[in-house]
């Protein structure tokens, strides 16, 4: 089976690659069955001359290869009609920006498999960016306080070379006393948890952090029933609030009352009570002053959260009386960090940790006859159909 490392060709450009060299020599030890190719790139952050050393082949024509291996989506004009495909497609939530790609797909006989569908018999997601776009947002995140009160001028991420850079920069600044709000339990908040602790910022209790005063920085770690309550007062467990979240509400409040800096790390789920609204902000008790807003729901759970910010201007301020976007160096303006591609910032640590999780769980079923039915969940389309899994998204795909 021949596999094409594929060259990205969406703008902005995207740096990232699914397989490093060192890590692309592995899947080949172990695999010798296989034959990879690599697609030609000035873009990637790693070269085509480092694909070379290690003794690939790098191409122009990747025509006669079986599965295409990329990040983002693929214009429709580079599409291979009768291929297999692995990218980022940003359909399967019916996104109306990409249905003439999904339509495309169909129309070529492409085998869509998307990174996000990549998931185990219980449906949770094997391979993904986000504990990178943990570590750059909660970096970004110190930034914005930086640069809203004039305390330090951080540099930005994407011109740093690695994670190790990023906190060395972030162990030179002088923090204040003030309290560092994280949500979420997975990939993405252990990322932003990774930053927090590599600056020997002290972790504290839910109680001490609602209830003390500190004399130097500390975070607090939580979790979906520690910001939820249920409306008739019973505490079963987060089972019973992902089933029945419209039995739940916010019980942010007594956190937004004592936290400066807040990290919004966290999966939200359609039905769940929103963080904090356009009306709690405007409470005289609202103290939040930054928000990194990694989940970035825009119009969703995080009321601060107008639009997704980009790594060129990656800061903008929200206005708690207007509910409009301001400067966000403004007094009374909450800063508001809302990249949703933060990962690109980091593009070399966050492909290497991408490709060990890509080799883990998905080139083994290439060659295993997909014992742990991790293609079969995966893929969308199918002989110009979408699989079964996927036909909730027909109506999406029948639009003009």
């Amino acid at each position: 089976m021949r596999f094409a490392i594929i060259k990205e060709r969406k703008n902005p450009p995207d740096r990232r690659v699914v397989f490093s060299p060192a890590k692309l020599k592995e899947a080949q030890t172990q695999f010798p069955e296989a034959i990879f190719i690599v697609e030609s790139s000035d873009i990637r952050v790693f070269s085509d001359e480092a694909y070379e050393k290690e003794g690939f082949e790098v191409s122009q024509n990747i025509e006669d290869c079986d599965v295409m291996i990329g990040v983002k989506e693929v214009p429709i004009e580079a599409l291979i009609p009768n291929k297999k495909y692995f990218f980022f497609s940003h359909t399967i939530k019916k996104q109306p920006y990409n249905r003439k790609l999904l339509q495309a797909i169909l129309a070529k006989n492409i085998e869509l498999f998307d990174h996000e569908t990549i998931v185990n018999n219980k449906g949770f997601r094997l391979i993904g960016f986000g504990y990178y776009a943990g570590i750059v947002g909660a970096y970004n995140g110190f930034r914005a306080w930086g640069l809203k009160y004039d305390s330090w001028n951080l540099p930005k991420a994407g011109i740093l070379p690695s994670r190790e850079a990023l906190i060395n920069e972030l162990n030179i600044i002088q923090l204040p006393n003030i309290k560092i709000l994280l949500t979420g339990s997975g990939k993405v908040s252990n990322g932003a948890q990774y930053i927090l602790d590599a600056m020997y910022i002290k972790k504290v209790s839910v109680v001490d952090y609602l209830d003390s005063t500190f004399n130097e920085p500390v975070y607090c770690k939580i979790d979906v029933l520690d910001y939820n309550k249920r409306k008739d007062g019973q505490v079963i467990d987060v089972f019973d609030f992902f089933d029945n979240p419209q039995d739940y509400e916010s019980n942010f409040m007594r956190f937004a009352k004592v936290t400066d800096y807040y990290i919004a790390g966290h999966f939200y789920g359609n039905g769940a009570p929103c963080f904090y609204t356009k009306q709690d902000i405007k409470s005289p008790h609202f103290n939040i002053k930054v928000v990194a807003d990694i989940s970035c729901d825009v119009n969703g759970p995080i009321a601060t959260t107008l639009r997704a910010s980009t790594i060129a201007n990656p800061i903008y301020g929200y206005n708690p009386q207007t509910e409009t976007e301001t400067d966000y160096k403004a007094r009374n303006a909450i800063a508001v960090m809302a990249v949703d591609n933060l990962p690109c910032e980091l593009p070399k640590d966050a492909s290497e940790g991408f490709g060990e999780q890509f080799l883990q769980y998905v080139i083994p079923a290439f060659f295993n006859n997909d014992a742990d039915g991790v293609l079969q969940r995966a893929k969308i389309t199918e002989n110009g159909r979408l699989t079964e899994r996927f036909k909730y998204l027909q109506d999406y795909i029948n639009e003009m």
